[in-house]
């Protein structure tokens, strides 16, 4: 995972892993507190597309006392509210705000200006609820609207951002398309697309690139192959729908000891060999981006 940046020095984000963000309905009281109680790195309670609009006032109000009930550990209990081009993300807002979540997720983000117009909200929100101004860090769905697409490179330096996600079943509906998939089953080039700009804009921005949601969450054997996958493209987590799905993910996100041992390796090699630019090293070669990949996954485990 990428190093959170310009977050203040009380914060605990810093260690807190990525890896897995389990969605719960907001209107569901069981839901949340099954994922509040799984493990799962983060648990994203849900006011958007899992709420029926007659539900949301409802389902403010749940989502606030879950919060309220779980002072330990509510870092990791974060809210994803509705779209600022709709009508609810203040009432969101102010209703969850006093409860202090972990963090915000913001979907349908248009590009940067939205990271700032909800850190004005956020802002506003914190000082009249006495927490510290800016210590409520943001997640972006990035890739939901046509338009989104081409502002996937513009999030470098937006106020409170960590990580950056994207989305297919949206972009879908925006296009106009009846389908996000190919025969085969896999995504079409649109959204594989869309997959690539968020990994690519969330590494510009300096934050955590995370993979969109697998819908079958009976099929783990799949979601193991695709959760390696795109942690091998360098996306640092997964969203999930299901506990089931969390463990998987867990495993796929987690550098394992021969990993670990290769990337120690790289390093010592290095160590030993101060001012090097390359290495021959069995047969191959071995050069600065392999000390820089080696020197990330340890950090990624504590011991960079």
């Amino acid at each position: 995972m990428p190093p959170i940046a310009d977050m203040p020095p009380s914060s605990s984000l810093s260690s807190l892993a990525m890896r897995s963000w389990l969605f719960a309905p907001g209107d569901s009281e069981k839901k949340m507190a099954k994922a509040a109680d799984s493990a799962a790195d983060i648990a994203l309670f849900d006011l958007e597309d899992a709420v029926a609009t007659e539900n949301k006032p409802r389902a403010r109000d749940l989502v606030r006392a879950m919060l309220a009930s779980r002072p330990e550990g509510r870092e990791r209990l974060w809210v994803r509210v509705n779209p600022l081009d709709g009508p609810h993300t203040l009432a969101d807002l102010a209703a969850v705000m006093p409860a202090r979540p972990g963090g915000i997720m913001l979907p349908k983000a248009g590009g940067r200006g939205d990271v700032e117009r909800l850190d004005h909200y956020l802002s506003a929100l914190e000082v009249a609820n006495g927490i510290d101004q800016g210590s409520t860090p943001v997640i972006a769905l990035v890739t939901e609207t046509a338009a989104s697409m081409f502002h996937t490179g513009d999030y470098r330096g937006a106020p409170r951002l960590v990580a950056m996600s994207w989305g297919a079943e949206d972009l879908a509906d925006s296009i106009g398309a009846s389908s996000n998939r190919k025969p085969d089953g896999s995504y079409g080039f649109t959204y594989e697309l869309a997959r690539s700009l968020c990994l690519l804009g969330a590494a510009n921005a300096g934050v955590a690139a995370i993979e969109t949601i697998q819908a079958d969450f009976r099929d783990l054997d799949g979601l193991k192959a695709r959760a390696e996958q795109v942690r091998r493209d360098g996306f640092a987590g997964m969203l999930a729908i299901h506990p089931a799905q969390v463990d998987v993910i867990n495993a796929a996100f987690t550098p394992n000891a021969e990993e670990l041992a290769h990337a120690q390796m790289v390093v010592d090699l290095f160590a030993a060999n101060p001012g090097v630019g390359t290495i021959g090293y069995q047969g191959g070669m071995l050069d600065r981006p392999h000390l820089s990949r080696a020197q990330r996954l340890l950090c990624q485990v504590g011991q960079g």
